[in-house]
């Protein structure tokens, strides 16, 4: 089971993505919120994506479809519980960020989601009668926030580990400080100065 990917961009096509990760290219599905993250991304430049993969007996080829944040893809997770919405036709509908989605649903705004590709009056009642009162985390989600991808340095991943295994941080949490860290300082070469920024940056913000 695929449920997370990084690599470089192959392709960009209309609805989806070849990510080459390891030599190999995958293939992926990704919805139009995502898909207007990645529109800026050239041939080579680095992706992640967390990946829901679907395979069943009527759909025997794998299908991934990615997503920017891991709470998207659980966001996803609910969305297709909704009867008659099954993973591609999730992909496609979801044309809108999901805090906005999330947020239609919890205040029953049924032409927001009316705005989704192929979702009618009629599915977005569905929409509402079966995910209203869980969605709150999902609207939550920051505007724009995305995960980039760490850069290959041997001190960087055993920073993160840290962060994770004794520290407490979950791992997106952990990767999106490190990754804040280095954006702030490129020119970090080891862990004690890695730890340092995270910990400015964090301190900055309080």
């Amino acid at each position: 089971m695929i449920a997370y990917l990084e690599g470089s961009l192959l392709t960009l096509k209309e609805d989806r993505i070849i990510l080459l990760s390891g030599q190999i290219g995958y293939e992926v599905v990704v919805p139009g919120f995502v898909m207007e993250s990645l529109k800026t991304k050239r041939p080579g430049d680095a992706v992640a994506l967390y990946i829901y993969h679907y395979q069943t007996e009527h759909q025997p080829r794998p299908v991934l479809i990615g997503f920017n944040l891991e709470a998207e893809r659980e966001f996803f997770q609910q969305f297709i519980s909704v009867e008659a919405i099954g993973p591609l036709k999730a992909s496609k509908a979801l044309s809108l960020p999901v805090r906005d989605i999330a947020r239609a649903i919890e205040s029953k705004n049924i032409d927001v989601l009316k705005r989704l590709n192929g979702i009618g009056e009629r599915t977005a009642g569905k929409i509402i009668a079966t995910l209203q009162g869980k969605m709150s985390k999902f609207a939550l989600i920051r505007e724009g926030e995305t995960v980039e991808p760490l850069p290959d340095k041997d001190f960087v991943g055993k920073v993160v580990d840290v962060l994770v295994d004794q520290l407490g941080y979950r791992i997106h949490e952990a990767n999106r400080l490190v990754a804040e860290a280095l954006k702030r300082k490129p020119l970090i070469s080891d862990p004690e100065a890695l730890f340092e920024e995270v910990y400015r940056g964090e301190t900055s913000n309080e």
